[in-house]
Formats: structure tokens, C-alpha cells, sequence
């Protein structure tokens, strides 16, 4: 199948390569994390328990591309897994949605609720832990930065961190308006600032997730402009039963029948096939069979 047959090997090693930086920023923000939950419990801040919040889906989103790297490694080799497990990135995607939907609602509730009578927070407390929480973020920020631009895996853990950078800026400004002014208010705006920040982004999260669960096409990929290139292959007279859709992040995969015309090369057509997939629409991984334009019963059907 030469080169036209690649199950995400590059992406894989990619990711490898980084695998120490990821483990470093998932200990630094999950001990972070931590210490911001106790810290909003003991000072009564909201907007420092939503920053918690959202740095837990940091610490969750790195944990899923650390879980990517490991479970597409231990799959090599094992016979029954044809695809590996690179699904487990995308399921761990859809509960992480579900997850931040919770923390989203939660937060806009009783952000919602505390504009009534605003509690009094310990704000200089609240500054320290917020600090320190921008200081983790920016340390993450770094060490995931350079993977980011060679693999789709790290750079959703990499925009991650880069939210939770602004999130922590915004707790940092509310307790520095507190210890300032006193006015209570800016914790409830802060929080609610960052639960309506984490909704879009949670919708976007889960719609990805499903749309490779049920097997769509890819968004960007137009599956006509697909279509029309492998019909204007030398040789191919005929595209059908073409599929393409999503294993994980970063992996289009593409199956499709060709018919030939009479005295077409075979090997020649599927080569020029999986060029125009691999350099024009980045699938790396293409099933094409092939038929003579007037095989008897053609390519078979399917009854369903």
C-alpha cells in the first residue's frame, strides 16, 4: 500500500517527542489546580473556584493527550484493534464537555445569585492563589508552545492553557478591585465572565466530539471537491461508495471504489489516487478499490 497507507505514525511520534514537556505541565497544573479549589472554599471567591474550574479542564485536556500518546503506542500490534485506540481521545473530548457544561452552569448560577448580596471575600489571599495560577499557566504555556505547531493534539491542550492565562488575569483583577475599592461586585462579574467564556468553547468541544463519533465528514473537507478529484484521476471513470470521516484529531480517513477505464494501469491510477488525497485533502490513509468499468455485477452493494 506504499505511502498511501499511514495510521497517524507521524502524528504519534510528533507527540512523543513533546511527551515530557506534557507530563511537566500536567504535574505544575494539577497541583495548581488543587490549591486554587481550597483556596476559593477557604476565601469564598467564586470567580477563584471557576478558575479552578477551568483550570481542571486544562489539567484534563492534557491528561487526554497524554492518554492519545500512550494508547496509540500500546495498541501497535494488537490484531483486534485495526484502528488502535485513538477513539478513547475523541470519548475523553465528549466527557470533558459534559464536564464543563456542569462547571459553566454552576458558575453562572451562583454568579447569578451572588449579585443579590455580594459575600465578602478574602481578596489578598485570592491575589496570591491567582498569581500563582498565572505563573503556573505561563510556565504551561511555554512548555506546550513548540509542540503546538507540529501536532493538532497538543495545540488543543496548548489553547487550554492559553485560556486559563486570561481567566487567571481576570481573578487577579477582581481582587486587586476588591482590596482597592471594596467593591464586592467584581467577583460575581469576573465569574460570570469566565462561565459564559467556558460555554461557547464547551459547545464547540462536544459538536467536534460527536460529529467524529457518528463518522460525519470533516468540517473543512468538502467531500464533492474529494469526489470530483478522484474522478479526474487519469484512468477513472467512475467514483462511488465514497466515504471519509474522522478517527481523532488531526486523522482523516478515506475509503472509495474506483472504476477503470479498459486498459488502465491499476497500480498507476491507485498511486496517483493517494497523491491527490495525501498533498491536496491531508488523507493520509485511503481504501481504494478498484474494478473494470464493465466487471460483471460491477463493485456488488450493500442491503443496508
Amino acid at each position: 500500500m506504499g505511502a498511501g497507507h499511514d495510521h497517524g505514525g507521524q502524528l504519534t511520534r510528533t507527540a512523543e517527542q513533546h511527551r515530557g514537556r506534557l507530563w511537566a505541565a500536567f504535574a505544575l497544573l494539577a497541583v495548581l489546580m488543587l490549591v486554587e479549589t481550597v483556596a476559593a472554599l477557604v476565601t469564598g471567591s467564586l470567580a477563584l473556584l471557576s478558575d479552578a474550574g477551568h483550570m481542571f479542564t486544562d489539567v484534563l485536556g492534557i491528561g487526554m493527550a497524554l492518554a492519545a500518546i500512550t494508547a496509540a503506542r500500546r495498541a501497535v500490534g494488537d490484531p483486534q484493534r485495526t484502528f488502535g485506540l485513538y477513539r478513547l481521545e475523541v470519548l475523553a473530548a465528549l466527557a470533558n464537555a459534559v464536564l464543563l457544561f456542569g462547571v459553566a452552569l454552576y458558575v453562572l448560577v451562583e454568579a447569578v445569585r451572588r449579585f443579590e448580596d455580594p459575600p465578602r471575600v478574602a481578596a489578598g489571599p485570592m491575589l496570591v492563589v491567582a498569581v500563582l495560577g498565572l505563573l503556573a499557566n505561563a510556565v504551561a504555556f511555554g512548555l506546550l508552545r513548540a509542540g503546538a505547531r507540529e501536532s493538532i493534539n497538543l495545540r488543543g491542550a496548548y489553547l487550554e492553557v492559553l485560556g486559563d492565562l486570561l481567566n487567571s488575569a481576570g481573578v487577579i483583577v477582581a481582587a486587586v478591585v476588591i482590596i482597592l475599592t471594596g467593591w464586592r461586585w467584581a467577583d460575581p462579574i469576573v465569574a460570570l465572565a469566565v462561565g459564559l467564556f467556558i460555554l461557547p468553547r464547551t459547545w464547540r468541544l462536544g459538536r467536534s466530539a460527536v460529529r467524529i463519533l457518528v463518522q460525519a465528514a470533516p468540517e473543512h473537507l468538502d467531500v464533492a471537491a474529494v469526489r470530483g478529484r478522484l474522478a479526474g484521476v487519469p484512468g477513472v471513470c467512475d467514483v462511488h461508495d465514497l466515504h471519509v470521516w474522522t478517527l481523532t484529531s488531526g486523522m482523516e480517513v478515506a475509503s472509495a471504489h474506483l472504476s477503470l477505464d479498459p486498459g488502465a494501469e491499476v497500480g498507476t491510477v491507485l498511486a496517483a489516487a493517494r497523491s491527490a488525497l495525501r498533498e491536496e485533502f491531508h488523507i493520509s490513509h485511503a481504501t481504494l478499490q478498484v474494478e473494470p468499468d464493465d466487471a460483471p455485477g460491477g463493485c456488488g452493494g450493500t442491503d443496508w
